[in-house]
C-alpha cells in the first residue's frame, strides 16, 4: 500500500518545519508497516486558488492529485494558526473538492476506498477544532476516516514554545501518531478486501 502526506506548513524548504517533525514519526509509523509513504511540502509548490483538479499552465496540483489517486492513506498535516487550519491546508483541500464529481468507470467516486487523517501542531491550543475541520471536508469528499486517525501537539493556552523548542507532551503525541498510523492501515486494509460500492443509482 502506498501513503501521501501533504505538509501544509506556511514555511517553504529547506526552513524547518514542526509541523513535519511530528508528521514524521507518523512516516515512521506507516514505513514500519510496510507501506511506500510520499511526502510533499505544498507550499514548495505552485498551486493556485480554485476548485478544479487542474488549474491550467504552471499549475502544480495536476501531478499531486495523481499521487493522491496513486495512494491508499492520505494525511494533511497542518499548524494551527489564530485556531484555524493553515491558509495552506484550506488551499488543498479545496483542490481535492474537484473529487467530488470524479469516478471511475464503475461509478464510484474516486476517493472511495482511501482512508484520510489529520496531524496538528501549535503552540497555543485549537487542535481538536483544526481535527474537525480538516476530518470533515476529507469526509465530504469520499475519503474514509477512521477512528483515532489523528495525532496532535500543542503547548495548551497562550503563546509559548513550538513542537520542536520543548519535549513537553511528545511522548503522548508520537504514541498517539502511532496508534493513528495502525489505524489508518488497519481501515485501509479492510477497504480493499470490502470495498464501499458505488452509491446507488
Amino acid at each position: 500500500m502506498k501513503a501521501l502526506v501533504l505538509n501544509c506548513t506556511l514555511k517553504a524548504s529547506p526552513e524547518p518545519s514542526n509541523t513535519q517533525a511530528l508528521a514524521d514519526v507518523v512516516i515512521s509509523a506507516l514505513e514500519e508497516h510496510g507501506l511506500d509513504v510520499g511526502v510533499h511540502r505544498v507550499v514548495d509548490h505552485s498551486i493556485p486558488y480554485g476548485v478544479s483538479t487542474d488549474m491550467g499552465s504552471g499549475d502544480e496540483w495536476p501531478a499531486i492529485h495523481a499521487e493522491v489517486l496513486a495512494s491508499d492513506i492520505l494525511v494533511i498535516a497542518t499548524p494551527t494558526w489564530l485556531g484555524q487550519p493553515s491558509s495552506v491546508s484550506k488551499v488543498v483541500l479545496e483542490r481535492l473538492d474537484a473529487m467530488i464529481s470524479e469516478t471511475h468507470d464503475n461509478g464510484t467516486p474516486v476517493a472511495y476506498n482511501k482512508v484520510a487523517g489529520v496531524v496538528v501542531t501549535g503552540n497555543e491550543d485549537g487542535a481538536h477544532h483544526v481535527i474537525a475541520e480538516v476530518a470533515g471536508a476529507l469526509g465530504d469528499i469520499g475519503f474514509t476516516v477512521p477512528g483515532q486517525a489523528w495525532t496532535y501537539w500543542n503547548m495548551g493556552p497562550g503563546p509559548g514554545p513550538s513542537y520542536t523548542e520543548t519535549d513537553h507532551k511528545h511522548d503522548w503525541s508520537a504514541e498517539t501518531g502511532r496508534t493513528m498510523a495502525a489505524n489508518l492501515v488497519a481501515v485501509a486494509t479492510a477497504l480493499r478486501e470490502r470495498p464501499i460500492p458505488a452509491p446507488p443509482g
